[in-house]
């Protein structure tokens, strides 16, 4: 099993110049290697059709037919995601004022969910995001890679690596835009792209209400 994580926005609360109304985090979970694998290379594909000059899948730096292509061409392969997105102007409690805590509770809150479907997970994260961000992430996941005979353990492995050398750490940040886009009020393709990767949301949820 194959998790990549990707997140959007940032942790400033309501009031603070320069801060995103929602903090997003997605995972894109392939339960089967070769069906990640089958993926990777489809990707590899659409960058020389897309891409002829090269660089990397990103939400925010693709044009919107670009964007739909590659969900289109992605969610024919075997993978299902969870998002979770904190609406900041409903949050109260001192911790959220401090970027760890609240990073420290997304994280939480979106493995608790995740749990029930991790075996033995080999969890991939970029390298070059938020670095207070992959701080509590492997903080909390380092947990669950303890194992014995009774426990198996439902994380195997946590990697970090660079987004431009792995594709489907670009398909996690492409489907964390998608949700990003669809909680834009002010944008008229904010359904496009999450209707496209319908068949593939095991949930996104908002929190709070």
């Amino acid at each position: 099993m194959l998790v990549f994580i990707d997140e959007s926005g940032d942790p400033g609360m309501k009031g603070k110049s320069g801060t995103s109304d929602y903090f997003i985090i997605t995972a894109v979970v392939f339960e089967d290697h070769d069906e990640a694998t089958r993926c990777d290379e489809r990707i590899g594909q659409l960058k020389l059709r897309l891409l002829p000059c090269g660089g990397e899948f990103h939400f925010d730096n693709c044009a919107r037919d670009r964007r739909e292509q590659f969900l289109v061409e992605t969610g024919k392969f075997e993978y299902f995601y969870f998002t979770f997105a904190f609406n900041k102007s409903r949050l109260y409690g001192d911790g959220f004022q401090y970027r760890n805590s609240f990073y420290r509770y997304a994280v939480n809150l979106l493995f608790e969910n995740l749990k029930p479907h991790l075996n033995h997970a080999i969890v991939v994260f970029d390298r070059c995001g938020n670095r207070d961000f992959q701080k509590e992430l492997k903080k909390y996941l380092t947990r669950y890679t303890e194992t014995d005979s009774r426990h198996p353990a439902l994380i195997q492995r946590i990697k970090a690596e660079e987004s431009h050398s792995n594709n489907l750490l670009q398909l996690a940040d492409t489907v964390c835009g998608a949700a990003a886009r669809f909680l834009r009020r002010d944008k008229k393709d904010r359904y496009l792209y999450r209707k496209i990767i319908s068949h593939r949301e095991m949930s996104l949820r908002i929190w709070p209400r």
